[in-house]
């Protein structure tokens, strides 16, 4: 199992993005998105690194992408966003059954769910999804760059939104980077997933984070 020891920071969700974005790039632990699971089918994979920390309240993870086409159309939350240039955190539920997956897109719409399947999911209502931070280096508005470049995203989930008042000790989970529609789909994640086909709505393939205190 993959496994990252991430670090407790004393920062706020409240800080801006940039802020956000420094602090973390400073202080987080860096894991890259890199796992191409379907290589025979999707060659192409973007380059994907990501830095989590947790705070007394929150967990943190920001995504910097490079890749060769950067594309965004859905501009509504709990919409279509990984067929854009997407950035994924899925977390089973640390008290329970199923999973949360967050979703979020080059331009910062966001899709955020409980799950117990792929097929089965809550999705977050827009007062649980206005707790969710989320800032990306874009502007939020339709974009199709053919000539590709660069962009980062942060996401900043509220511990209390996976049903817990205080940090675990650990939470099991995955990364990933997706884009069905762009001009060369790809399917990236942190810890590797062994299906025939491209799926990330597999706990059962969920690293481990560990949250250390003492980092």
């Amino acid at each position: 199992m993959s496994t990252l020891c991430i670090p407790y920071i004393n920062i706020s969700a409240t800080d801006c993005a940039t802020s956000l974005h420094s602090q973390l790039q400073l202080c987080g632990a860096a894991v890259a998105v890199s796992c191409n699971n379907w290589s025979e089918q999707f060659s192409y994979a973007p380059s994907v690194k990501a830095r989590l920390a947790f705070s007394d309240s929150h967990i943190f993870v920001a995504f910097d992408v490079e890749e060769e086409h950067i594309a965004a159309v859905e501009l509504a939350d709990n919409g279509r966003v990984w067929e854009d240039s997407c950035v994924e955190f899925f977390v089973a539920n640390p008290v329970g059954a199923g999973y949360f997956n967050f979703e979020l897109n080059c331009i910062g719409t966001l899709l955020a769910a409980y799950r117990t399947s792929r097929e089965s999911a809550t999705h977050f209502s827009a007062e649980q999804l206005s707790r969710v931070v989320r800032h990306t280096s874009l502007e939020h508005k339709t974009i199709d760059i053919r000539q590709g470049g660069k962009w980062w995203a942060v996401l900043a989930v509220p511990f209390e939104l996976l049903g817990v008042e205080v940090a675990p000790v650990s939470l099991r989970a995955n990364l990933y980077k997706c884009g069905d529609n762009l001009a060369r789909p790809h399917y990236l994640s942190w810890a590797p997933i062994e299906l025939d086909k491209p799926n990330f709505h597999c706990p059962d393939y969920f690293g481990e984070l560990i949250l250390d205190r003492n980092e």
